[in-house]
């Protein structure tokens, strides 16, 4: 009778289950004389972190409390990521951790949800070797935790539910924000790259783009809660808007973005080279709002090997692109990311990436080790680098990667820059740590009371990657 009666449009029929899981929640309360606790273990990118609030949002509605550690949990929820295969062996250790607390305590649930769901193959392993795991979905439907969970306490013995595409997006769902005053915002879901070494438009389907309307509507509640910071994301943002019915620029958002009052900083990631507009320059140069940082992935610096990546730009262009931008936005953050060891790379490979790297003078970079993960086609390509060389290469890039982000970081020593506080520091509880527009860290004099508020602060002190400073009295 509890799924006979349930609406069939979105979100309402998310809401239905909710309060079914709540009543349920209720009569197991009663019989066991205490709440049932869980705990969300998330893996991977700034997408997934922002899909577990939402999974956290609604399990607080429905009744569950949060527990510290996922041993106390009565439901363990793993938000799963698959861009690395040391990231779907992580999850495996977790579940067999929880095995024999589950052999112990029967009543104990387990769920597996995002991008390692999307692989069937993950699925089918979970299904015959790991059959305690009570439910598993993915990357698409999110937003049915609610119905899927009221599956489960109803009597089914393992729900799983996982979907090879949408075109749907469901939003207004509750939510709980790590930050109070900071959040993402989902501007879009999906990949049309097929990078070749990556699994992500697999697991997470075709771009699509929530409406212009939908996203402003959701940062003005934000602000209107406190929020003064937004991060808008994406797989690409710069492709953003390209399948709405009335199509429009990423660089039109932020436009739009940034007339929203209230709203002191936007931030937005990750940006795809061959997607950044003259337009999106421009914006950003005449913003005051737009943190001065942009992520711009480069991993690798060999026209041969970006084009065996199916990257759709060659070195000569990201090189281009990068002096526009520090032409264009001087006191411009750069940051990338870098893989080391894609099939096929040689000495003259890795020498092309190092060049960059010393022309681009980027502020940080995250360098991987290129890992194999099944299903894509740079699985299947010959000549895979062997161990020993990939390591070589991979230290190499590493020293110089420090070396360049340390300078680079320092820069702006000795000038007074805004920084927003996000926590009182842990080592040291007499200091706050604030971040400043171009993503560097200062730590500074202050109390809990300033977190959340941006303040003047003189850097006085570089320490390499984050600075020593002091407030300025306006």
């Amino acid at each position: 009778m509890i799924f006979e009666h349930a609406p069939s449009c979105e979100p309402e029929r998310q809401y239905y289950f909710i309060e079914q899981c709540r009543t349920l929640l209720q009569a197991q309360k009663e019989r066991t004389g205490r709440q049932l606790s869980y705990k969300i273990t998330t893996f991977g990118c700034q997408m997934n972190a922002k899909d577990s609030e939402k999974l956290e949002g609604i399990l607080k509605q429905i009744g569950f409390l949060a527990a510290e550690d996922e041993k106390e949990a009565d439901l363990n929820i793993y938000n799963t990521c698959t861009v690395r295969e040391n990231a779907n062996q992580k999850v495996y250790g977790h579940l067999g951790l929880l095995k024999s607390l589950k052999e112990k305590a029967p009543h104990k649930m387990i769920a597996l949800c995002g991008c390692m769901m999307q692989e069937p193959d993950e699925v089918a392993t979970v299904r015959i070797s790991y059959p305690f795991v009570d439910i598993v979905f993915g990357t698409h439907n999110i937003f049915k935790l609610a119905e899927l969970l009221c599956r489960k306490l109803s009597g089914e013995k393992q729900v799983i539910d996982v979907w090879e595409g949408t075109d749907q997006i469901v939003e207004d769902l509750p939510a709980v924000r790590k930050y109070s005053f900071k959040s993402g915002v989902n501007i879009m879901y999906g990949c049309n790259n097929f990078c070749s070494y990556c699994i992500v438009p697999y697991v997470r389907g075709r771009e699509r783009s929530r409406k212009p309307e939908e996203i402003l509507k959701e940062i003005r509640e934000l602000v209107a809660d406190g929020v003064v910071e937004v991060m808008l994301l994406g797989q690409n943002v710069n492709s953003y808007g390209k399948n709405l019915d009335e199509p429009m620029t990423f660089a039109e958002l932020l436009r739009q973005v940034e007339q929203i009052d209230g709203l002191e900083r936007i931030r937005f990631m990750t940006s795809h080279p061959k997607d950044l507009s003259d337009e999106l320059i421009q914006v950003m140069k005449e913003s005051k709002k737009i943190c001065r940082h942009l992520h711009l992935p480069l991993q690798s610096g060999s026209s041969r090997i970006l084009k065996a990546m199916n990257r759709k730009y060659d070195k000569e262009q990201y090189l281009e692109l990068a002096m526009k931008l520090r032409r264009e936005i001087p006191d411009l953050s750069l940051t990338t990311d870098i893989i080391v060891g894609f099939p096929g790379e040689t000495e003259e490979d890795f020498l092309d990436t190092l060049d960059v790297v010393q022309k681009v003078q980027y502020d940080s970079a995250f360098t991987f080790i290129y890992s194999k993960r099944t299903g894509t086609p740079a699985a299947s390509m010959e000549n895979q680098v062997p161990e020993e060389e990939v390591k070589k290469h991979f230290s190499v890039l590493l020293s110089a990667v420090q070396e360049i982000s340390a300078r680079m970081s320092s820069r702006d020593l000795g000038k007074t820059l805004p920084a927003l506080v996000e926590e009182v520091n842990e080592k040291n509880p007499s200091l706050v740590t604030g971040r400043l527009g171009n993503n560097v860290m200062v730590h500074f004099p202050g109390d809990a009371s300033m977190i959340g508020k941006i303040y003047p602060v003189w850097l006085k002190e570089s320490k390499g990657f984050y600075y020593i400073g002091e407030r300025i009295d306006e």
